[in-house]
């Protein structure tokens, strides 16, 4: 790889725009009334290598579209996109050696036949070195814990055991650029916290960049380290995910286990709320603004009315900061 390849963002896009024409009946059997629908609306942004970035937003919001251009399944109607520093239409062939990616809903595996005769297959479209192939189905075989279904047939096995084998055949060919698409969808506890930790660790030991679309906001906390927001085609938010939360003013909830039990306490200082209290006013939870007090502040005026058994603090629901900052951009 060239030198400048390395200083250059691996996804970089200037005033991109993709528009669609759609028909729709207009009264009349024989006559169409055309709509043209920007589903990506001059949007910009650049990630650098060996980033990880969460690209989330609502069903509609641009997210596919945007990932297609990416890896120059459609062209964009203006601006401009490159990807791994090619443009990823014209050179869709030689991006294809250098990006992987995984669709929740679409598989890239051949279901009728043991999954090792898909990596075998894989591993003969990128034309690597039987040696390097070999090592490194071994390695994502023992990484991700699929050595027992290794010669069952892929529609045998379970979802999680399934995408589990998407991702390896993502990564066979050792990408730079991961695009995954909804990954941990549908999956059981175990399934996404074993696919999260195989992620963030070959992040980690190999630089691989990862971009990330996905509704589990579980994924983006223990993977990503900056958020795209995207509503109606456009960029809406660039950052942190904490920043995401303080933004809109997103709100933390302490929850406190009584020794007794007590009045709700809705009459705190500091701005908390009182969301919900259980059994007798033993367990109650209470909203609180991280940006006008603190959860040390809030406990020590719930120790004076009350004895504290035991105590959690929940993050801000990422779903609600996702449609807060939608409201506050209409």
């Amino acid at each position: 790889m060239h030198e400048h390849e390395h200083r250059e963002p691996i996804i970089d896009i200037d005033d991109l725009t993709r528009q669609f024409t759609v028909y729709r009946k207009n009264g009349s059997r024989w006559r169409r009334h055309r709509d043209t629908i920007t589903a990506v609306d001059r949007m910009s942004f650049r990630i650098e290598r060996g980033s990880a970035v969460g690209y989330i937003g609502a069903n509609g919001a641009g997210k596919s579209t945007t990932i297609k251009m990416l890896t120059g399944i459609l062209v964009p109607t203006t601006g401009t996109v490159r990807t791994c520093g090619l443009e990823p239409v014209r050179q869709r062939k030689e991006l294809a050696s250098r990006i992987g990616v995984v669709f929740g809903q679409r598989s890239q595996l051949w279901w009728d036949l043991p999954l090792h005769e898909s990596f075998a297959i894989l591993a003969a479209i990128h034309r690597l070195d039987p040696d390097i192939a070999d090592k490194r189905t071994h390695e994502l075989v023992e990484q991700l814990e699929m050595a027992d279904t290794l010669h069952t047939p892929v529609r045998q096995l379970s979802l999680g055991q399934r995408m589990r084998a998407e991702v390896a055949a993502a990564l066979l060919h050792s990408p730079e650029l991961v695009i995954l698409d909804e990954p941990t969808i549908g999956l059981d506890v175990l399934s996404k916290q074993r696919l999260r930790e195989f992620l963030r660790a070959e992040r980690i030991e190999r630089g691989t960049t990862l971009l990330l679309t996905t509704h589990d906001m579980g994924d983006i906390e223990r993977l990503c380290d900056r958020v795209l927001v995207v509503d109606y085609g456009r960029l809406v938010y660039d950052g942190s995910l904490t920043g995401l939360g303080a933004t809109v003013g997103a709100r933390r909830v302490l929850a406190v286990d009584l020794a007794a039990p007590t009045e709700d306490l809705d009459d705190l200082p500091c701005g908390a709320q009182l969301l919900s209290s259980e059994a007798g006013g033993m367990r109650q939870r209470l909203a609180f603004d991280a940006e006008k007090t603190t959860a040390a502040a809030l406990l020590a005026a719930v120790s004076d009315r009350a004895q504290v058994r035991d105590l959690s603090i929940e993050e801000p629901d990422i779903e609600d900061v996702v449609r807060r900052i939608y409201e506050s951009t209409r």
